[in-house]
């Protein structure tokens, strides 16, 4: 299992990772990345490869036809604390024009030196009048997961974005709580409201679920808190 692995992990361990750096070159009609960095986001921004290791990157490779493959990995495992995760995808991107476009795809989540099952995430993304809309469908060992997302960036009213997101999780094991019953599924949302000021990213998140008090012991979705939670960010990029 390690075999399809050793490309991607020995490209990695060749770049410094105190840096994110990426490496693009063109190959007829492919154009090819590898960095420590994600190049690419799918379903409209709504599957964003993350990170959870010190030593992380990935690959990607796209066709001037609309078609792409790569493989990212959060973690090579190569502390004691960290374990090896690579995760495959395959997709296809068209725009119609500048006003209409679709995406569609899969990725494939697997863990080569666990025994725990892997997991696959079938995405689609369309794009009309500038406004995004993504969905996404998981099938985790311990459950699965349904979302919808949508950025009304392209008409966005007084320079203000908005995008918002909502899943549905169906638990694969009933989980007890403290008033005696089960969580057997739960639905989370978040709206985030944002605009540039001066160089910097203003983001207003509310986050909430359907869950609440002794019931939030069962959940395990998207967001930092169970309960309703109103954030704001003020983020700034120095390169």
């Amino acid at each position: 299992m390690l075999k399809p692995s050793f490309l991607l992990i020995s490209a990695l361990l060749a770049s410094p990772v105190s840096h994110a750096q990426v490496f693009q070159r063109e190959l007829g009609d492919f154009d090819l990345k590898l960095g420590t960095t994600p190049t690419r986001s799918m379903a409209q921004g709504l599957v964003k490869p993350t990170s959870s290791g010190s030593f992380h990157g990935g690959l990607d490779l796209s066709h001037d036809s609309g078609w792409y493959a790569g493989q990212w990995s959060p973690s090579v495992g190569l502390s004691p604390s960290s374990k090896l995760e690579v995760d495959s995808y395959l997709g296809y991107k068209q725009p119609f024009d500048q006003t209409l476009g679709y995406e569609l795809g899969m990725i494939h989540y697997s863990y080569p030196k666990l025994e725990t099952l892997d997991s696959h995430e079938f995405f689609g993304g369309l794009t009309l009048l500038g406004s995004r809309f993504g969905a996404a469908f998981s099938n985790d060992p311990d459950k699965r997961n349904s979302t919808l997302f949508a950025d009304l960036g392209g008409n966005a009213p007084f320079g203000i974005g908005v995008s918002v997101k909502y899943t549905n999780h169906q638990l694969g094991n009933p989980v007890s709580i403290t008033s005696g019953g089960y969580v057997n599924s739960f639905n989370d949302w978040s709206v985030k409201l944002s605009r540039p000021w001066m160089g910097i990213d203003l983001n207003l998140i509310y986050s909430d679920s359907n869950l609440n008090g002794g019931d939030c012991s069962a959940y395990s979705g998207q967001n930092a808190e169970c309960d309703g939670l109103l954030t704001f960010k003020a983020e700034r990029s120095f390169y």
